[in-house]
C-alpha cells in the first residue's frame, strides 16, 4: 500500500458568500497561491451522529446543500438551516456537483451508492462522489468502480474524530482516489476538518482509518482495565486519570472519557457498535496480509461482549461494563 502522504493543516480563511453563479458554495483553501475556491452544489447522504454536524457546517459556511437520509425527520434541522431535500441518493447526486456520503457500515455505504435509486444512478461525467464512511478497502473499491463507471470521479475520505470534532469542524480526513477531485473539494474538507491526508490509491484511506480505529479501540480497553484495577487496589480513579494526563502516555481520549467512565456514564460520541465493527474490519484486513494483531483481537471480543449486554448504542467507552461483568461472573 505504498502511497504519497500530504498533511494539510486547517487554516482560518474568510469564506466568500453570495457568488453570482447559480451554483452557490464558496469556500477558500490555501493549497494554491491566492487560494482555491469551490463553486458548486453539494449533496450529503446520511445524517447520523457524524453526518448531521458535517452537513450543518457546510450550510453555515454558505454552501448550497441538498440532503437525504433514510429517516427523513433527521433532515428537518438541516432544512431549517436552508438545506434542500431530495427523496433518494440518486436524485441528490443528479442535482449536485459533488456528493458526500456518511453511512454507518459497509453494507449501508454500498447500498446507498450502488443499490436501486443509489447515488451512482445520478452520477455523470464532471460530478464527484466523496465517501466519508468507515468501510473496508474491498467495499471502498467496489463503490469507487461503480461511481467511476458512470464517468464521475471518486474519493474515499473516512474521518478520524467523533461527534464533538464533527460539530466543531475539527475532523481529520484520510483521503485516497482521484487526486483532482481531492483538490477540487479541499475547501469543503477544510470547512469540516482541521487537517487532511492524501494517501494515493483507493483502499489506502480505508486501511488507514481501520488502523487508527484499531489502535483507539485497543487503547480504550487497556484504559478501562487500568481504571478497574486501580479501584480494586484502593486507588482513586480520578487521580489515576490526572496522573496519566501528566505523562508520556497521555491521550486526549483518556482525559475526555475517564471522568464519565468513573461515573458509569457513557454519552454517545462514537457508538460502541461502530468501534466493534471497525475492529472486525481491521481483523479481516490483517488476515488478508497474514499480520497477527492479538491485542486487537482480544479487544474485539470484549466489545462483542459489551454489545451482548445491550450497550451497542452507548459510547464505546462503555466497554468497561463488559469488564465489570467478567469480574462479577468470576466471583460467582
Amino acid at each position: 500500500m505504498a502511497a504519497a502522504f500530504l498533511l494539510c493543516p486547517r487554516v482560518a480563511l474568510p469564506l466568500r458568500r453570495g457568488c453570482r453563479l447559480v451554483v452557490s458554495c464558496s469556500a477558500s483553501s490555501s493549497d494554491a497561491p491566492g487560494g482555491v475556491e469551490f463553486q458548486g452544489r453539494v449533496g450529503f447522504l446520511g445524517l447520523g451522529i457524524m453526518g448531521a454536524p458535517m452537513a450543518s457546517n457546510l450550510i453555515k459556511a454558505g454552501c448550497d446543500v441538498t440532503v437525504w437520509n433514510r429517516t427523513k425527520s433527521k433532515c428537518d434541522p438541516l432544512l431549517s438551516l436552508g438545506a434542500k431535500f431530495e427523496a433518494s441518493p440518486a436524485r441528490v447526486a443528479s442535482s449536485c456537483d459533488v456528493t458526500f456520503a456518511m453511512l454507518a457500515d459497509p453494507e449501508s455505504a454500498a447500498e446507498v451508492a450502488c443499490g436501486t435509486n443509489g447515488a451512482a444512478e445520478g452520477m455523470a461525467p464532471g460530478k464527484g462522489y466523496v465517501d466519508v464512511s468507515t468501510v473496508d478497502d474491498v467495499t471502498s473499491k467496489l463503490i469507487g468502480e461503480r461511481i467511476t463507471s458512470t464517468g464521475a470521479s471518486f474519493l474515499e475520505a473516512p474521518v478520524s474524530g467523533s461527534k464533538k470534532p464533527a460539530e466543531d469542524g475539527l475532523l481529520i480526513f484520510l483521503t485516497a482516489g482521484d487526486e483532482s477531485l481531492y483538490k477540487r473539494v479541499t475547501p469543503l474538507l477544510d470547512v469540516m476538518g482541521k487537517s487532511r491526508f492524501f494517501l494515493g490509491d483507493v483502499g489506502n484511506g480505508a486501511a488507514m482509518k481501520l488502523v487508527v480505529n484499531m489502535i483507539m479501540g485497543s487503547m480504550m480497553v487497556s484504559f478501562a482495565e487500568g481504571l478497574l484495577l486501580s479501584e480494586k487496589v484502593g486507588l482513586d480513579r480520578n487521580t489515576v486519570i490526572e496522573a496519566i494526563s501528566q505523562g508520556a502516555i497521555n491521550a486526549p481520549m483518556f482525559s475526555l472519557k475517564g471522568p464519565s467512565m468513573v461515573k458509569a456514564s457513557y454519552p454517545t460520541a462514537f457508538p460502541l457498535k461502530h468501534q466493534q465493527k471497525d475492529l472486525r474490519l481491521a481483523l479481516a484486513l490483517a488476515e488478508s496480509v497474514s499480520q497477527p494483531i492479538p491485542t486487537a483481537a482480544a479487544a474485539n471480543e470484549l466489545y462483542k461482549a459489551a454489545k451482548s449486554l445491550g450497550l451497542a448504542n452507548q459510547d464505546f467507552s462503555a466497554v468497561i461494563e463488559a469488564l465489570k461483568a467478567k469480574v462479577q461472573s468470576s466471583q460467582q
